[in-house]
C-alpha cells in the first residue's frame, strides 16, 4: 500500500479561513505537552509564554520592535512565494541591507544632514535588492534552483558582515569589540515616543504591507503574480513573462529585506555589529505562511511570532527553560500551518488498498 495525496474537488472555504487559527491552537496543544515533558506546569507555562507579555507595557513595546523586521521581510517574501519563487535567502538580503545602509554613517560619521537617513534607507533597499538579484538572474537565465542559491548566499553575507565589523569598519575606540562607531542622531530612526524602544521602522512596515496588499490585489502586476504562481502555462498563454516576474519578485523581496536590515541597524541598535544576524530572514518564512501570503495577514502573523520571541525570553527567566523552546514553538507553528493547509486542499489515500478493492469487485 502506498500513501499519497489527492487534491480535493473543492476545499472548504470556512476551513481555509480558519486554517491559521487552527494551526495556532494545535501549536498551543503541542506546547502543553512539551511543557509537561519538561516538568513545568503546562497551563501556567503557556500563560507565561503567550499571555503575560501582553499584560506588561514594556513587553508589548518589545513585541512591536521584534515584529517590525519580521513583517517587512515577510511582506517581501509573499510576492516571491505567490509567484512560485522560493526565496529562502532573505536573511542574507537583510544583512546586506544593513551593510549597504551603514556605509554612509561609517564613512561620513560626522555628517549631520536631514538627507542622511533617507539615503541610508535607500542604500539598504539597494543592497538587499542587488543581493536578491543574484539568485533571481540565475533562475531566470539558467534555471538554477533558487532555494539553494539564495540559501548559500546567506552564509556569504554573514561572513562579509562579520569581517567588516572586525576589520576595516571596527570602531577605533571600541576596545577591540566588533562593531562600527555608534551612529549620530541624523543617522538613526526616530523613536515613536520619547522613552521607548519602538521606532519609525514599525510605520514603514505597516505602510509597506498596505502598498503590497494594494499591488497584489488591485493591479495588473498583482494579477500576473497570481496567474503565473497558480498556473505558469496559463501565464505563458496570456503573454506574461515568468522570467521577468522572477527578477521583479526577487528585487522587491530583497529591497524590503534590506529595508528591514538597515531599519534594525539604524533603529534598534544604532550601529552595525556582529549580532545583526538573528534569524529574522528565516523566521519571516513562518510569518509569510501564517499570514496566508496576504500582506495584511502578515502584519498580524508578525505580531504573533514576535510574541513567541518575547514570551520565550520571559519563560527562560521565570521558568528556567532553554532558548531552544522558542525555536521548537516556531518550528511547530510552521509545521501545523503547512499541515493544515495541505489537509484542507488534499486528502490522504491508500492506492494499494483501492487497487485491491477494484480487483476484488472485478473478480
Amino acid at each position: 500500500m502506498i500513501l499519497q495525496l489527492e487534491k480535493r474537488p473543492q476545499a472548504s472555504p470556512l476551513l481555509s479561513v480558519l486554517s491559521p487559527l487552527l494551526a495556532l491552537l494545535l501549536t498551543a496543544a503541542a506546547g502543553l505537552i512539551m511543557f509537561a515533558i519538561l516538568g513545568k506546569a503546562p497551563f501556567s507555562a503557556l500563560y507565561t509564554y503567550f499571555i503575560e507579555p501582553l499584560t506588561d507595557p514594556w513587553m508589548r513595546e518589545q513585541i512591536l520592535v521584534k515584529a517590525t523586521p519580521l513583517i517587512l521581510i515577510a511582506v517581501g517574501l509573499s510576492i516571491c512565494f505567490r509567484s512560485s519563487n522560493w526565496n529562502i535567502g532573505a536573511e542574507g538580503q537583510y544583512l546586506m541591507g544593513g551593510l549597504f545602509g551603514a556605509m554612509l554613517p561609517v564613512y561620513f560619521y560626522e555628517l549631520q544632514s536631514s538627507l542622511l537617513l533617507p539615503a541610508m534607507l535607500l542604500m539598504g533597499m539597494l543592497g538587499g535588492a542587488l543581493y536578491a538579484f543574484v539568485p533571481a538572474i540565475l533562475k531566470a537565465r539558467f534555471n538554477t534552483n533558487e532555494i539553494l542559491s539564495s540559501l548559500m548566499l546567506v552564509y556569504v553575507a554573514q561572513q562579509l558582515v562579520d569581517w567588516v565589523v572586525r576589520g576595516p569598519w571596527r570602531d577605533p575606540g571600541g576596545f577591540g569589540f566588533p562593531g562600527t562607531r555608534s551612529f549620530n542622531e541624523s543617522a538613526t530612526l526616530p523613536k515613536l515616543w520619547q522613552y521607548g524602544d519602538a521606532h519609525w521602522g514599525a510605520v514603514l512596515a505597516i505602510v509597506s504591507a498596505l502598498i503590497m496588499w494594494f499591488v497584489l490585489s488591485k493591479t495588473l502586476q498583482g494579477f500576473k503574480v497570481t496567474v503565473i504562481g497558480t498556473s505558469p502555462r496559463a501565464g505563458r498563454f496570456a503573454g506574461f513573462s515568468a522570467g521577468r516576474l522572477t527578477v521583479v519578485a526577487f528585487l522587491v523581496s530583497g529591497a524590503l529585506a534590506g529595508l528591514a536590515g538597515i531599519g534594525e541597524v539604524a533603529g534598534s541598535v544604532g550601529k552595525l555589529d556582529d549580532k545583526l544576524s538573528l534569524g529574522y530572514g528565516f523566521s519571516a518564512i513562518i510569518v509569510a505562511f501564517l499570514g496566508r501570503l496576504n500582506p495584511l495577514g502578515i502584519v498580524a502573523a508578525g505580531l504573533v511570532l514576535a510574541l513567541s520571541y518575547i514570551g520565550g525570553e520571559a519563560a527562560q527567566i521565570s521558568l528556567g527553560i532553554s532558548d531552544r523552546a522558542t525555536r521548537v514553538f516556531q518550528g511547530l507553528l510552521l509545521f501545523f500551518v503547512l499541515a493544515c493547509d495541505t489537509l484542507i486542499h488534499y486528502k490522504i489515500s491508500l492506492t494499494g488498498l483501492r487497487q485491491q478493492k477494484s480487483q476484488g469487485a472485478a473478480g
